[in-house]
């Protein structure tokens, strides 16, 4: 999940989490980011299988910003400095 710079939260899945993070800091990520660049990591998980990490996904997508910012507060980010 990153945090866009008007405070809005995008959620995606990747096989490479740093390079789509860069991805969508240089305009070509998710439409949807592309107009509120920059955007910081700021939760992420993990899975073995593409279909695990869809699953989750579509269940992120459906938490309320209260219920996601509650997930980001209580992660730490090995990724933040990098």
């Amino acid at each position: 999940m990153v945090e866009c710079r008007d405070k809005s939260l995008y959620c995606g899945w990747t096989n490479d989490l740093k390079k789509r993070v860069a991805a969508h800091n240089a305009g070509s990520g998710a439409k949807y980011t592309r107009t509120r660049r920059p955007v910081r990591l700021v939760y992420y998980e993990e899975f073995d299988t593409k279909e695990e990490a869809m699953s989750r996904e579509w269940h992120l997508k459906r938490l309320t910003h209260k219920e996601k910012a509650a997930l980001i507060q209580d992660f730490d980010n090995p990724l933040k400095n990098e």
